[in-house]
């Protein structure tokens, strides 16, 4: 195959350190070490593999400021996204990360070392120029959040000595790094390869697309798929991939192969289709196609998309000599019923019949169980993605009572219990505060720091219930609502979150307490009671509001039932 850009060499770090590995790995055990994000891994593996050539390490903050300000690092090579390892203050001190020091970089999820770090320098970077020139500026862009909210202050630049490959779990065998799958296309006697890009599940319309790219170029295909991090809310990885292997025999005999790419995409638009082609040219590809709107994230708060559509089109079309990497314009492809074939929607005449369905369409439909039609999408892989998005009434969903000690809520979460487990269909779990406190955090005090602690448990609970699909009835008090928002963030990553503000005064409350809790607190026995000695916050936006001095429980928990019909999630009672 053709060489990486820039005319040199891949720098294939991992086969370049091979003959030094055991000395390597013995010196990195007595080196300081680094625990990588998974970012950080994603970017790693890159530089390993020779993904990112020509980079050999993180950036200095002389590549930093080139690719910034000119998309050109200090040797003057073409590269558009700052490849940069981000560390804490403290970090830095502790480890004594300095220039001239060496020091382990490791996989936080095993403490593999994967290579050893020399710095070269540790510098401030200027994020607002950063969040400008990169990614437009917008405080809304994903990229620029990450950038001021989870990226830390200083940057670490320095070649890195290869130790060892990333170890992955999921799909081994369609993992190739850039050497490996030069190398297949080269036993397939491939000599002109069309990379598609992709985050999303594909369909029929991608497969025409890809098809007729490769044949008017007499090329193959090269399936790339995104696994490492996407944007989020975006489908999960091992759905998508059980989508494109299900695609693949669609494909003309010999025409595509799938691999899959360990790339933390930035979702920066026309800087990233730059970076993708680079990319791909690495791994081997003679052509790229480059979409409307390439790796942007859609629109801001305001409605208004974050790039240009074309942008992203006249920025790797601009710097194709350089890349050495050809441009294939992503083609609009839409369905024509009358004659049952896909053309681009250039191409259609006026007046002639064309089906779309949209992506807010297709999730509904998902959603609802709703009929996805062959001519939109094969039948194997509508089936894979109906698998890993059931129809709202065996999705599962959380209910979030919220209340003071005696409100009812206790009540209601037991009654909601029973009526969901006679209906059946899923499985139903029950988190009353009480029980949560005893099993779940027995050490915590009542101070808002531990009240808070035991809400983000409750809700990391009821997060991996709604995954696996159960009905979650938590009650705790649950007094303030930061923690409550936290919990809803939580859930809501996994399925529906209804928080019930069950609302009935306390002085009712009080007064109807059998146990005399509130008499003890208001005598001082108990310290940190919410509503004696301790605030409650009123829910702001609550899903419902009942209250047991006006309503009896079986009318709360009929109101709880209306709801979830009205969402889908019940097959009706």
């Amino acid at each position: 195959m053709a060489n990486p850009p820039h005319g040199g060499q891949l720098k294939d770090l991992i086969a370049r350190d091979a003959p030094r590995r055991k000395e390597l790995a013995a010196e990195a055990e007595t080196l300081p070490a680094i625990l990588l994000t998974d970012r950080q891994l994603c970017d790693l593996e890159l530089i390993l593999n020779g993904g990112f050539s020509p980079l050999e390490g993180f950036m200095s903050e002389k590549d930093y400021n080139g690719v910034v300000e000119n998309l050109r690092l200090a040797d003057g090579n073409l590269f558009s996204m700052p490849i940069c390892l981000d560390l804490s203050k403290e970090t830095i001190d502790e480890l004594g990360v300095k220039p001239g020091a060496r020091v382990t970089l490791r996989d936080f999820r095993d403490d593999r070392n994967l290579g050893i770090l020399t710095v070269e320098d540790v510098y401030k970077p200027d994020k607002q120029k950063e969040a400008k020139l990169v990614f437009g500026g917008d405080e809304e862009h994903p990229a620029i959040k990450y950038l001021f909210n989870t990226a830390q202050d200083y940057y670490v630049g320095g070649k890195i000595e290869a130790i060892d490959r990333l170890m992955h779990y999921d799909y081994v065998a369609l993992r190739y790094s850039p050497a490996e799958l030069r190398l297949h296309f080269d036993k397939l006697g491939w000599s002109r390869v069309v990379a598609f890009q992709t985050r999303n599940p594909m369909h029929r319309a991608h497969r025409e697309l890809t098809v007729r790219a490769a044949r008017a170029r007499q090329a193959n295909v090269l399936i790339h798929p995104v696994v490492g991090l996407t944007k989020p809310g975006d489908i999960d990885h091992f759905t998508r991939v059980r989508v494109y292997q299900a695609l693949m025999p669609r494909y003309p005999n010999g025409m595509a192969v799938l691999a899959l790419l360990p790339l933390a995409m930035r979702m920066g638009g026309p800087r990233e289709a730059i970076w993708h082609a680079i990319i791909r040219k690495n791994h081997g590809a003679t052509h790229f196609i480059v979409g409307r709107d390439h790796a942007g994230p859609g629109k801001n708060s305001k409605g208004v998309d974050f790039y240009g559509p074309y942008e992203a089109q006249d920025a790797v079309e601009k710097y194709r000599s350089e890349l050495g990497i050809e441009v294939v314009e992503f083609q609009q492809m839409t369905y024509l019923p009358d004659s049952d074939e896909y053309r681009p929607k250039d191409q259609v005449p006026a007046g002639v019949r064309t089906l779309d369905i949209s992506g807010t369409e297709l999730r509904r439909r998902l959603k609802t169980g709703a009929n996805i039609p062959d001519w939109f999408s094969y039948p194997e892989v509508v089936r894979v993605l109906r698998e890993s998005h059931p129809p709202r009434s065996k999705q599962g969903f959380t209910i979030f009572l919220t209340g003071y000690t005696n409100s009812g809520k206790d009540a209601i979460a037991r009654a909601l219990n029973v009526t969901l487990n006679q209906q059946g269909g899923r499985s139903v779990s029950l988190l009353l505060g009480e029980t949560v406190r005893h099993e779940l955090s027995p050490e915590l005090g009542f101070s808002r720091e531990d009240r808070n602690k035991n809400i983000a448990r409750i809700g990391f609970v009821a997060s991996e219930l709604t995954k696996a699909g159960a009905a979650v009835i938590a009650a705790p008090i649950a007094p303030f609502e930061g923690a409550r928002q936290h919990a809803r963030e939580l859930v809501e990553k996994y399925g529906s979150f209804y928080l019930v503000h069950v609302a009935t005064p306390l002085e009712y409350c009080e007064n109807t307490d059998k146990r005399g809790i509130y008499a003890k607190a208001r005598r001082g026995e108990i310290k940190g009671f919410t509503g004696v000695d301790d605030p409650y916050e009123d829910p702001v936006k609550p899903d419902l509001v009942v209250d047991v001095e006006k309503q009896n429980v079986r009318t709360c928990v009929h109101q709880i039932v209306l709801l979830l019909e009205a969402e889908g999630l019940l097959d009706q009672l």
